[in-house]
């Protein structure tokens, strides 16, 4: 297993101006590298509210802590970078030792190229005319990139192959061999229709077969019983299959990439990921929401992950939305600055954690009664027991929330400030979608 970050990682700053959600509306524009040493702190009142942030400790934390899990185990780390789009952050993650990255686009691709990737994933599949021309585009430029991708149909295999007889000197397609689950997403249902597709690709003088694939994450339920039934079950059909094209010199490489891992239950993907085959063997953890965690979902799926492991200080919640009180336009509703543009809302509502009162730059936690009910586009209703008002926010009192399934917060921003502790900003973050 080689070390490492590709040699390439490289930060690009980007400039930021007002306009930007969260960029102060009376200053000139920035460049994101500066942010750092402007002196702003979330809660002095500089900085417009609402506002999302990271914080650094917790970010760093969920890093190191990733890579060491992969290295302990014999695997690799090409984290999913289509939660957070920030390239600040692939930075991090290559430096710290990730082999490479994982995308789910072309275009989301771009973006890791430029920031400094050389072996790249595309964990879905690729076949159209613009996909595959910038592929090839990509490759030309930077002739030390790998571009792995996911085939699980003949159609798809033909689409390709059309696209390469009609450009010749095109350098063939490395591909993944994907395996699916009845009622999931893409991958072969049965092992018949993935043996016939392997021997397929093996045939092709388009593609190379350079492994095989899988995505755990749809059916993980957070309840260890039934997620290592599941997880087993899976895993054994990609082992049979990986097992049946090596016997029959399918893979077109030297070294077999073996990859699956969502940000639930890694742990229990990650001991089958190397195969015993008769070549060597690479095997990919492609996690990518565990890098900022979160307050609720990711949580969950970690404290059960802890308990059946033993394992400790496991991963942070490192994203936050900063947001202010608007009204209390009745007993026991206080309105936030705070909506659907804003933070993710499709598993949980926002979890109110942190407040803080006009003036105060130290929070303190919120009462546990509070709760955020509803949400509309750009307001949020926070709730508590009408008959405790002791607890009761007031008008222009801060808020600080915490999210459920962090991916879908990070495309509603173009930047978030990167923070410590006490919430002075550091650094800052760009996100590219």
């Amino acid at each position: 297993m080689d070390d490492g970050n590709n040699g390439m990682s490289e930060r690009k700053a980007t400039t930021l101006a007002p306009g930007l959600k969260g960029f102060p509306p009376d200053l000139a524009s920035v460049s994101s590298a500066e942010v750092g040493g402007l002196g702003w702190h979330v809660l002095d009142g500089r900085l417009p509210l609402p506002l999302a942030v990271l914080k650094r400790t917790a970010l760093e934390h969920n890093i190191d802590w990733m890579q060491r899990f992969v290295r302990e185990r014999g695997v690799d780390l090409a984290p999913h970078c289509k939660a957070t789009m920030a390239p600040e952050i692939f930075v991090r993650q290559l430096d710290a030792g990730a082999w490479g990255l994982t995308f789910t686009y072309v275009t989301q691709l771009v973006v890791g190229v430029a920031a400094g990737a050389r072996r790249t994933l595309i964990a879905n599949q690729v076949f159209s005319d613009g996909d595959l021309a910038a592929i090839q585009a990509l490759r030309r430029a930077h002739p030390d990139l790998r571009v792995v991708f996911l085939v699980d149909s003949m159609a798809q295999l033909a689409l390709i192959e059309a696209w390469f007889a009609a450009h010749p000197g095109s350098l063939p397609f490395e591909a993944m061999l994907e395996i699916g689950l009845p009622g999931g997403r893409g991958g072969c249902r049965t092992r018949e229709d993935a043996m016939r597709l392997a021997r397929a690709l093996h045939a092709s003088e388009a593609v190379d077969l350079v492994g095989i694939e899988c995505y755990e994450g749809l059916g993980a339920k957070g309840v260890t019983e039934l997620d290592a039934a599941y997880t087993t079950a899976l895993m054994d059909r990609v082992d049979a299959i990986a097992r049946c094209c090596d016997a029959e010199g399918l893979f077109d490489a030297d070294e077999v990439l073996v990859s699956a891992g969502g940000s639930s239950i890694f742990d229990l993907v990650v001991a089958r990921l190397r195969p015993r085959l008769g070549r060597p063997v690479r095997g990919l953890l492609r996690a990518g929401g565990y890098v900022v965690s979160d307050h609720g979902h990711n949580r969950r799926m970690v404290a059960a992950m802890q308990a059946r492991t033993g394992l400790r200080d496991a991963l942070r919640p490192a994203l936050e939305i900063w947001t202010q009180v608007l009204s209390r336009p009745e007993p026991g509703l206080a309105i936030l600055a705070l909506g659907r543009r804003d933070v993710s809302f499709h598993i949980d509502m926002p979890i109110p954690f942190a407040r803080a009162p006009r003036g105060a730059t130290v929070p303190r936690p919120v009462p546990s009664s509070w709760k955020i009910s509803a949400l509309n586009d750009q307001h949020g209703y926070l709730r508590w027991d009408a008959a405790h008002e002791d607890v009761a926010p007031v008008v222009g009192e801060r808020v600080g929330v915490g999210v459920s399934q962090p991916g879908v917060t990070f495309n509603k921003w173009h930047w978030m400030p990167v923070v410590e502790d006490d919430y002075r900003v550091s650094d800052a973050v760009t996100m590219h979608f």
